[in-house]
């Protein structure tokens, strides 16, 4: 189906993306926090001539549609009656490469994999690459009917760009033992033929990297705790060399993990190089060292991004500080930021050029605290903007809460960094939600729009989201100062934070609810029994509810934490089952349940394989016991967090029920 129309006019109306003014008095629809984005994704191909785009519409699958931009053509490629399109990307200027999955199910019921399929821009030379079950599948292609043999479903794309300029792309082939995971084969495949050859690997691998041009050049194999990382000289093409090894969990100050390879061979490098905080350095392949000074170095953040690189040169770098930026070395590139940022404000603002460019497109994803991101095409020969889409249509800015990182002093001197949403208006001294993040060897978050954090401040809640120690991206000491930190010091920072945050009079400290997922929910357990004074009430989801479950699980359900991590991680960083048995046992929420006496959400997935659902009903059942305000949800066909709208919006519209009957903003 090809037709011509006005760009803006023919994406509004495939994006489904009309904008539904609302009463700046009445606060928006939960629905409008908690739907599937309308706009998920979109890429320009390697020229830039042609925009492939994911497009879903309430009640209709996801499909996947190449724009081309010269005339607005429009050719819907992807699109299946039982699926949605999942990933895709660019093979090459002609041929794309998809794969499906299903918005419509929780985790427990997904009955397929992911698939792997091809087809050309303008819907021709259509083929399935990999399977989605175990059996065949019997395509129509070209007009011919037959059965081949397809990968396995195990099958996956690799993820990273490949050279885009033949018809080749490589996917990983996982193989696992009685469902850990052993090793990752790497496979070159032809989306044209669907046939393939293994790449040899150095050992146990479970990383690769490929170069600019689209060839492996480093794998990473881990073996009992250690992670090996070996280079592919471009002269010696079927040998590995070793480059680095260290403690896959704990790594140490002199680590370095791969980022890019430059269009001229130069690998860059993320490393702490004795220093707190990470930064990019350039490594000498031939003499195994790393330069003395960092190419890229971020002002009180460890380096978390990657390099911008067309075919010829590194034209800038992509970095998260409190929030996503950009800086360009090309000085093109450059002027063009500051054209869009003159365009566009009052957001974040990120460009991404084409790999090969021979068009003036370029794609724009904008975004800030009170703006769902964004995306757009800027012409740098006109010099204008066109929204291609927006991921939450219905969210009007001037309805949402401004977002502020802040930092406070934990009991110990350790600075914490925190965000800090106060509802719209900045209303003092009212009921505040301290939501902890969950890892917790994670970055918490970064600036921008989110949908919990929004709609809990459009209910009239201040939220603060603390970094405690152990968060990672800011710095090894402020990491390292969280290991075996659990319902300890890491849970003192959160305690610590929520009275800084009423000392500011930024909360009412008799009307403080503490909420969180997987390690948050753990947190929130462990805060209502060492806090009791301080949070009114406690709303867990997927939280762990005692270490050693972690580690011993239950017969009866499937865990998904690998063995080395349990073996040689988990020891060093949570805690050891053996040297510490009894402070395991100190900071167990299952183990002192019957010393939680206020009123307690909790929700866990049936189908949770990261914290199987005996860590929820062993904790309901003792905590009932002697606490009569318990109230229980479990979505059966979930996993580690709700995937499904009807779930999302069940379940936020109890959280807004129960605070409002506990702390209530209203």
């Amino acid at each position: 189906m090809n037709f011509t129309m006005n760009p803006m006019r023919l994406l509004a109306l495939l994006l489904a993306a009309a904008v539904h003014l609302a009463s700046a008095a009445a606060p928006p629809p939960i629905e409008d926090f908690f739907a599937n984005p309308e706009f998920s994704g979109a890429q320009l191909s390697p020229s830039g001539k042609y925009l492939a785009v994911r497009v879903g519409a309430k009640d209709q699958r996801d499909r996947l549609a190449v724009v081309t931009l010269a005339d607005s053509k429009v050719q819907v490629v992807g699109n299946f009656s039982d699926a949605d399109i999942g990933q895709f990307d660019w093979v090459n200027d002609e041929r794309l490469v998809f794969t499906a999955t299903d918005r419509s199910v929780g985790v427990g019921d997904m009955r397929y994999a992911p698939g792997l399929y091809a087809i050309n821009r303008d819907g021709s030379k259509f083929r399935q690459l990999v399977s989605r079950s175990g059996k065949p599948f019997i395509t129509v292609s070209n007009g011919g009917v037959g059965v081949r043999e397809l990968l396995p479903w195990n099958t996956y794309l690799l993820g990273q760009r490949n050279a885009q300029d033949n018809e080749f792309v490589y996917v990983v082939y996982a193989v696992r033992n009685g469902g850990q995971l052993e090793y990752i084969d790497l496979q070159r495949l032809n989306t044209l033929t669907g046939k393939y050859t293994s790449f040899k690997r150095p050992g146990d691998t479970m990383h690769w990297l490929l170069d600019n041009n689209g060839e492996p050049r480093l794998a990473t194999t881990v073996a009992k705790g250690v992670s090996t990382l070996y280079y592919r000289d471009p002269a010696k093409e079927q040998e590995w060399r070793t480059l680095t090894s260290y403690n896959t969990y704990t790594g140490g100050h002199d680590v370095f993990s791969p980022l890019a390879f430059g269009p001229d061979g130069t690998l860059y490098v993320v490393s702490h190089a004795h220093k707190d905080k990470s930064a990019v350095y350039t490594y000498n392949l031939a003499t195994g060292a790393m330069s003395d000074k960092p190419l890229v170095q971020l002002d009180g953040y460890d380096f978390s991004g990657r390099m911008i690189m067309n075919r010829d040169k590194l034209l800038g770098v992509r970095h998260l500080t409190d929030a996503q930026g950009t800086t360009w070395l090309d000085a093109g590139m450059k002027a063009m930021q500051d054209k869009v940022d003159s365009m566009l404000p009052n957001t974040v603002n990120l460009l991404t050029p084409p790999a090969r460019p021979e068009s003036p497109w370029v794609l724009v994803v904008a975004y800030s605290d009170l703006f769902p991101s964004r995306t757009m095409l800027y012409n740098s020969e006109t010099k204008l903007l066109t929204v291609v889409g927006a991921s939450y249509p219905k969210i009007q800015p001037q309805q949402m809460a401004q977002q502020t990182l802040v930092h406070y002093k934990a009991r110990d001197g350790l600075d914490i960094p925190a965000w800090l949403t106060l509802p719209r208006g900045g209303a003092k001294n009212g009921p505040m939600v301290v939501l902890v993040h969950g890892g917790p060897y994670v970055r918490g978050k970064s600036w921008g729009w989110d949908p919990q954090v929004q709609f809990l401040a459009s209910r009239g809640y201040t939220v603060l989201e603390p970094e405690y120690r152990g968060s990672t991206g800011f710095g090894a000491r402020h990491f390292r100062a969280g290991w075996k930190q659990w319902g300890l010091k890491m849970q003192d920072d959160i305690a610590d934070g929520t009275r800084w945050a009423a000392a500011q009079g930024y909360a009412d400290p008799k009307r403080v609810c503490i909420a969180g997922a997987s390690y948050g929910g753990y947190a929130t357990l462990m805060g209502l029994i060492n806090d009791p004074d301080l949070y009114k009430c406690g709303i867990d989801w997927a939280g762990v509810t005692d270490i050693n479950l972690l580690y011993d699980g239950h017969w009866n359900f499937t865990s998904d934490l690998p063995d080395g991590w349990k073996q040689y991680g988990m020891p060093s960083l949570v805690g050891d089952q053996v040297k510490d048995a009894e402070q395991l046992k100190a900071t167990s929420p299952l183990l002192q349940a019957a010393r939680i006496k206020q009123p307690l959400l909790l929700a866990y997935g049936g189908a949770d394989q990261r914290v199987p659902l005996p860590h929820g009903t062993k904790f309901y059942n003792a905590v009932k016991e002697t606490n009569p305000d318990v109230e229980w949800i479990e979505y059966e066909e979930e996993g580690h967090g709700w995937a499904l709208p009807k779930n999302r919006v069940d379940f936020w519209s109890r959280v807004e029920k129960f605070l409002d009957k506990h702390i209530g903003a209203h």
